[in-house]
């Protein structure tokens, strides 16, 4: 018998054709070498799907404690580095499958009963997905802390808050990165509630219309910790739902991670200089020596589009798909490994990162200083003395535009200069114009007062306990 021809009987489908599979065509329906990382989760479906045949009588005993046997002796192989992965196999499930058959012989084709690739892959990607969710949780608090850390170490730094990239208002440094905690929470609460879809059983779908054999469904949920049975055939073996979902959230957690690059790469920068971040974040150029650049931030910002593309590729990958099963769902094995991956190393190497930056105080208050940063609070002071909120900030209007044109803050105008734009302004205005009053003044739930700074670091401590 040929080569071509031994390739050819090694197809499950291999008794209906008549010539064999081209080479150019093996490589290019092949996923073995980028899903071969499902084993884990195929072994272990696989060996619940045979728990659970041996159980309803459809498999017997002596063929179930072989395939048992068969599958410890392919998990220790695999983790060796000893199993051999053949691109003739196609993919994960018939690598293994085969190999199960030579320890074992018949029992190995035996296992296939009452399932097909189609159940069995969507069960796989799912059992796989769902230990990635787990991970990125775990992840996601790691980050939230190292940030919470730096937070309540500068729950009285003066940081200039800005809209529109333009001085607003004095904030506390910490509050402004808890700012970040409450958007990673919300990534968290989304991952969790993703997983709940996730952990969803397909497996005894089979192809696409269920099965004769009396499976027990309900039994391999249980067994594999699932909280569900995906409740109709065509669905459970077509859907990637939860894949798409998956993705949209970690697209999101990228987008929060891509803001946050955003602000370290401009704080980090001569004109800003309010922090600096470790020197292992950061290169430096192959012809300015003076350069420091920020290209962990810098990447991850470019990242971010590339899980935001994957998100696309998910969405329009399944947009024209008839029911039930089609070859079109190999494809979201890449874009979605490839997500997972990048979204873990970024919260990986985001956690340690941000637990070393270093704060520059004196800088941030400067830039406080030079954007007029207290004008609303003489505004509030003005409404607080009986004038309309409009009327004061037409007066502060005035009172701002005599400051630039004399080179001065607020608080660096006389009490009578200040007296002449509102004869009600006295001299407590001055505590209302510091940087320091400004920020204790915001004490309420909420906002960036210290003391309300430092319950919320205790309020997200709790959280994550």
């Amino acid at each position: 018998m040929s080569d071509n021809q031994l390739a050819n009987k090694s197809q499950a489908w291999s008794a209906l054709f008549s010539e064999p599979m081209s080479e150019l065509v093996k490589r290019y329906t092949a996923s073995v070498f980028f899903d071969k990382r499902l084993w884990k989760a195929d072994i272990e479906g696989s060996l619940a799907h045979a728990e659970m045949l041996a159980a309803q009588g459809i498999l017997a005993a002596e063929d179930h404690a072989a395939i048992q046997r068969g599958m410890a002796q392919i998990r220790e192989e695999i983790e060796a580095g000893r199993f051999e992965w053949k691109l003739d196999l196609e993919d994960v499930h018939l690598n293994i499958e085969a190999r199960l058959t030579e320890i074992v012989g018949l029992a190995g084709k035996r296992l296939h009963t009452g399932r097909s690739r189609n159940d069995q892959v969507a069960t796989d990607v799912r059992l796989w997905l769902r230990g990635e969710i787990d991970e990125i949780a775990q992840l996601l608090t790691a980050l939230q802390l190292a940030l919470v850390d730096v937070a309540e170490q500068n729950a009285e730094t003066i940081l200039p808050g800005f809209t529109h990239l333009q001085v607003a208002q004095p904030v506390a440094f910490g509050h402004h990165l808890l700012a970040y905690v409450e958007m990673f929470a919300r990534d968290a609460e989304r991952m969790a509630d993703v997983r709940r879809r996730v952990n969803r059983l397909p497996l005894g779908a089979a192809a696409l219309a269920g099965t004769s054999y009396p499976l027990d469904r309900e039994r391999v949920a249980r067994t594999l910790g699932m909280e569900a049975v995906c409740q109709n055939s065509l669905d459970a073996v077509s859907d990637r739902d939860f894949a798409i979902e998956f993705s949209a959230a970690a697209a999101l957690v990228m987008v929060h991670v891509s803001r946050l690059s955003e602000e370290l790469i401009l704080w980090m920068s001569q004109s800003f200089g309010f922090i600096d971040l470790a020197d292992r974040f950061c290169t430096g150029s192959s012809i300015m020596p003076q350069k420091k650049n920020p290209d962990v931030p810098e990447l991850a910002r470019g990242k971010s589009g590339r899980v935001v593309g994957h998100l696309m590729g998910l969405i329009t990958l399944m947009k024209g798909q008839p029911l039930a099963y089609n070859k079109d769902n190999q494809e979201d094995k890449e874009p979605l490994f490839d997500t997972v991956d990048t979204l873990k190393d970024t919260l990986r190497i985001f956690a340690e990162m941000a637990a070393g930056i270093t704060v520059k105080p004196e800088a941030m208050e400067r830039a406080a200083m030079r954007g007029y940063a207290t004008a609303t609070d003489l505004a509030d002071y003005l409404v607080k003395k009986g004038l309309p909120f409009r009327d004061a900030h037409e007066v502060v209007a005035h009172a701002v535009k005599t400051a630039i044109a004399e080179g001065r803050d607020l608080s660096a105008l006389s009490l009578d200069a200040l007296k002449a734009f509102d004869a009600r302004i006295e001299a407590d205005v001055f505590d209302v114009l510091s940087l320091r009053g400004s920020l204790n003044a915001r004490n309420i739930l909420g906002g960036t007062a210290p003391d309300q700074v430092r319950a919320q670091v205790a309020r997200h401590r709790a959280r994550l306990a």
